[in-house]
């Protein structure tokens, strides 16, 4: 049985703190990063058909989106050697490996290399404008990935840009999510 409590846990925890705090991107990550941690830590809450892996490229999962867009919560999913194009993301985020690990590859806005780092089970990367926004993101291990990302928007609709390797061209898109159904976080129904 999923626990779903603790991802409706985390959203009202997210709301409160977006609520309070939404203006502060600084507050944002340091006060989001251990809600996330706290999340993560468990791993008996992501409904198995938003951990799908596909062959055909890796996959974002919409979990839940603020009503008015403040945040969203999404779980990415990774087949070994799969990998995003060089993009950004144009707000603040946070992604926190519960299966697997990812490796971040990051570049500075001149398109230039800047360092690369592993993020394992449990620790959670941050992303902004203001800190470095633009990577790649890749699973180099040998079994799936599971990240669970906490945006300062509904990132699967803001337009945001991949980036060309060989020219730093930007090519402006915008992500969607592979899911057309969240999860239901509110039927308490079967516990009566």
């Amino acid at each position: 049985m999923m626990n779903l409590a603790r991802l409706r846990s985390f959203i009202q925890d997210m709301t409160r703190l977006v609520e309070r705090h939404g203006a502060d991107e600084q507050r944002m990550l340091d006060e989001g990063e251990k809600l996330l941690r706290g999340l993560i830590a468990a791993d008996d809450w992501l409904p198995e058909e938003f951990a799908r892996p596909s062959h055909e490229g890796y996959r974002q999962y919409l979990l839940h989106c603020d009503p008015m867009e403040r945040f969203s919560v999404v779980s990415f999913v990774w087949m070994p050697g799969q990998r995003t194009p060089i993009h950004d993301h144009t707000v603040w985020g946070l992604v926190g490996v519960m299966r697997g690990e990812e490796t971040c590859e990051e570049y500075s806005t001149a398109l230039e290399a800047t360092g690369s780092h592993p993020v394992r089970r449990g620790e959670v990367d941050r992303v902004s404008p203001r800190i470095g926004d633009i990577h790649v993101v890749a699973n180099d291990g040998e079994d799936v990935a599971v990240s669970i990302h906490v945006y300062g928007a509904n990132i699967g609709a803001v337009r945001r840009h991949t980036y060309d390797p060989a020219t730093g061209a930007p090519r402006a898109f915008v992500s969607g999510y592979a899911n057309a159904a969240v999860p239901n976080l509110w039927d308490r129904s079967a516990r009566a």
